[in-house]
């Protein structure tokens, strides 16, 4: 694998962190130097089984060989061509997740804020040009507890305090419901919105899932008002839930998807917008790009994502093990966790009061050689590379028992 590490020493890295990064997360003291499939290895040799999977950017685990393989053969070849020519690539990539999607259209971009920012512009764009909106008056609406990046644009419909303090003026044009209140999400829409952003499960929030049926209808409502239905799969797609997106779970369709995490195989950023032609198609050139949007090295990556998710294989793993993770974990319901939440191999973790803080118990694991993470304080989040095995996310179930056990006894 890697060259060794120039200290041994964890403290040496968590010294030159804390004193040339700025503290805008807030890790756990693990130091990881190397990672192969589910598990990582720290500067001290230690291993430690990753439940995070790079908030499902590492859905095929850490060094998938396809996609190693991939991503060294385009290396050799070319990395960067910039939209100013045509690359052998870019076209392939994107008939290829068009044709993975059930969709028409690609929009290929880094990061997933990017790909939401693109999505957002479209929308607007289409209000404008083709439902007939007036200039500047398109409305979006968002939902509660959403997450969607930390730019400017999508932290004007945040709720979080923690995104948003101290970052305004805020951007205008968007109107912010409860999360599966049908009723208030109703209310919202006049002949100005132009479209409905929402995650079909919302991770950052806790791994919330909406209550059956409201998927469908929003997609009504859309129909009906002739809006458009954005769904932010970038945590949630491609396989996470035991689908390829979370949507198949309700047999809905949106307008636009926003892909991103997985689809850059843990390698590299790589995020796209899917969807309707008539809708990206109000896009021409020079009204948004990337340098390095759809770069070679990017799109060679995403091909090898795409291969690995046709065949089904991985969908099929995600809801088998997704399954069992869900039996342990509602066991535990009663013994320190409130709730058990989310699908497929993703999972929210309400714990009880008595248990305390989500914090305390993540350093807990962590020194027990199982990576997890806390969000809200109180809620755990699980979402283990799909190559993980049974008997990995028992060993992961077990500890945490034990964990929340020993706590409630203190």
């Amino acid at each position: 694998m890697s060259s060794a590490p120039t200290s041994r020493d964890p403290e040496f890295y968590l010294d030159l962190d804390n004193t040339w990064c700025t503290h805008n997360y807030h890790p756990l003291p693990v130091v990881i130097a190397e990672a192969k499939g589910a598990w990582v290895v720290d500067v001290t040799g230690r291993r430690y089984l990753d439940m995070l999977a790079g908030y499902s950017a590492l859905n095929f685990g850490h060094g998938h060989p396809a996609l190693i393989a991939a991503a060294k053969e385009q290396l050799d070849r070319v990395t960067l061509t910039s939209r100013a020519f045509h690359h052998d690539q870019l076209g392939l990539f994107c008939k290829e997740l068009a044709e993975l999607t059930g969709t028409e259209m690609v929009l290929p971009m880094n990061s997933g804020a990017e790909a939401v920012e693109a999505a957002l512009k479209v929308a607007r764009k289409w209000a404008y040009t083709v439902k007939g909106v007036p200039e500047n008056q398109a409305q979006i609406i968002t939902a509660g507890g959403n997450f969607h990046g930390r730019t400017i644009s999508i932290i004007s419909f945040s709720d979080d305090p923690v995104a948003t303090a101290d970052y305004g003026p805020y951007t205008p044009g968007f109107v912010g419901v409860k999360y599966g209140d049908l009723e208030a999400l109703t209310a919202a829409i006049t002949p100005h919105t132009a479209a409905i952003l929402l995650e079909p499960i919302q991770g950052e929030a806790g791994v919330l899932v909406p209550p059956p049926g409201y998927l469908a209808e929003v997609r009504r409502l859309c129909d009906e008002h002739n809006v458009l239905f954005i769904a932010d799969e970038i945590q949630s797609g491609l396989g996470r839930t035991g689908a390829l997106l979370a949507l198949d779970h309700e047999g809905v369709r949106a307008d636009l998807y926003t892909l991103g995490k997985a689809l850059g195989g843990g390698i590299m950023p790589v995020s796209a917008v899917v969807g309707k032609k008539s809708v990206l198609g109000v896009l021409q050139p020079g009204q948004h790009g990337s340098t390095f949007g759809g770069n070679p090295l990017a799109c060679a990556i995403g091909r090898a994502v795409i291969k690995l998710l046709s065949t089904g294989e991985m969908q099929a793993r995600a809801a088998e093990l997704g399954a069992h993770l869900h039996e342990r974990l509602n066991a535990m319901v009663g013994h320190g966790v409130a709730e058990v939440r989310g699908r497929g191999l993703w999972a929210g973790v309400q714990l009880s009061p008595e248990v305390g803080a989500g914090r305390a118990i993540s350093e807990e694991m962590a020194r027990r050689g199982i990576l997890i993470k806390e969000t809200h304080e109180t809620t755990l989040r699980f979402a283990p590379p799909i190559v993980i095995t049974r008997e990995e996310l028992d060993h992961a179930v077990d500890t945490l028992a034990a964990v929340i056990g020993e706590m409630r006894s203190a």
